[in-house]
């Protein structure tokens, strides 16, 4: 089998609009939640959300681009962009008939279908723009970054809620690691923050008022945010031939479907996939050193997971750090493993471990090494990424140092 390298890195979330500026926020341990500021806010209860300020899409894409492009759409193009950039490849010839994408997203182009409903519902217009549907749809991401960088071999969209970046950074670990391809731009994107997408989320009744506290015993909920994080994965010889910087290898990647309930979380589901992407690897347990969490914030969810990396580790998870940086930029859902992927590489390259904010009062159901509030400098081998969806599934990713 291939091994399999990344080579780039790009992202635009609410801690940064770029890479350096979002791994300055996680080690620092900053908070990029805050109020949100978009159309009929007031008439929602919950009115926090982990939300970009101050980006311009018109210094970035022209009016034609922006007729074609929802806010997820311009989000995966700006973290693209940044990550190619990064790797130094320029897909032509056969390169490019060898390399792909495959992208996450849970809610695809939200915005654009709340802005049309708008318009026909409450407006009372007959006519919406001729380019709502490819606005709209979930594959409209990979597509634009396929015919941008000319990548011309598998691409596709994996939509499974809160572990759709995951899900397919594991699709493009696979791929080239099968040797069907040598590069798969990948990663995910979500923008969910307008009045639709958080009304409908506040049905559920599992949002935060006031903040995320993952792991903290006043714990109260998510809370939302929007964003993208793209890399760049690459065979790894491929990558040596041509004198690449290699950031990390992915070694590791599984995933399990809890076949038990719609939103309540599985403990055996999810150890079942970090044992799995363990093995995937034929890494010890010894050898990891760090988990970047699921870690959202709900009662439910931080005890499972807790009790879940309990039983995949033994007595080796009382000394394991595990860290939820939706603590400092919210849960993107489809995105959210994509960011969280930086924190995992900021971990094997900087030795150091991004905290988990706002952390008030141990929780003895949560009775690991949470790295409360203040980031970590540690040497690690080997770092896990978590993620746990709605509809109990379950995609873990295993990495480790070039």
């Amino acid at each position: 089998m291939k091994r399999v390298v990344i080579t780039g890195a790009g992202t635009i979330n609410p801690l940064g609009q770029n890479v350096p500026a979002t791994l300055d926020a996680m080690r620092e341990g900053r908070c990029g939640i805050s109020g949100l500021e978009f159309r009929d806010v007031e008439r929602l209860q919950i009115r926090i959300g982990g939300q970009i300020k101050g980006f311009e899409p018109e210094a970035v894409f022209n009016r034609q681009q922006l007729s074609l492009y929802d806010r997820f759409t311009q989000f995966t193009l700006v973290a693209a962009r940044e990550a190619v950039a990064q790797s130094g490849l320029s897909f032509t010839d056969q390169l490019s008939e060898r390399s792909g994408v495959v992208l996450g997203t849970s809610g695809g182009g939200l915005t654009t279908q709340d802005e049309n409903y708008r318009v026909v519902y409450e407006e009372g217009k007959n006519r919406v723009h001729p380019f709502v549907v490819p606005k709209l749809m979930n594959n409209a991401a990979a597509s634009h970054v396929s015919m941008e960088f000319n990548l011309r071999g598998p691409s596709f969209t994996v939509a499974t809620a809160c572990a759709s970046s995951n899900h397919a950074m594991g699709q493009a670990f696979h791929m080239i690691r099968s040797g069907m391809c040598d590069v798969m731009v990948t990663g995910g994107s979500e923008s969910m923050l307008c009045f639709g997408g958080v009304k409908a989320w506040e049905g559920l009744r599992v949002m935060s008022r006031d903040g995320c506290r993952p792991f903290s015993a006043t714990r109260n909920g998510m809370v939302q945010g929007e964003g993208a994080g793209v890399f760049v994965f690459e065979e790894y010889d491929h990558a040596r031939a041509r004198g690449a910087e290699i950031l990390c290898e992915v070694k590791g990647f599984a995933m399990t479907s809890d076949a038990a309930d719609i939103v309540m979380p599985s403990k055996q589901g999810a150890a079942r996939a970090i044992t799995g992407a363990l093995r995937d690897g034929g890494i010890a347990l010894e050898r990891v050193g760090y988990i970047n969490a699921h870690g959202t914030g709900t009662a439910a969810n931080d005890k499972t997971e807790c009790a879940a990396v309990s039983d995949a580790f033994g007595a080796h998870a009382d000394r394991l750090m595990i860290s939820s940086t939706k603590s400092m930029h919210g849960h993107l859902i489809g995105g959210t493993g994509a960011v969280e992927l930086l924190a995992c590489i900021m971990a094997l390259r900087d030795g150091v471990i991004a905290p988990t904010i706002n952390y008030e009062e141990p929780d003895p159901e949560c009775a690991l090494d949470v790295v409360p509030n203040v980031a970590r400098e540690a040497e690690v081998d080997v770092v896990l990424s978590n993620a746990f969806a709605f509809g109990g599934l379950n995609a873990v990713l295993a990495l480790g140092r070039a």
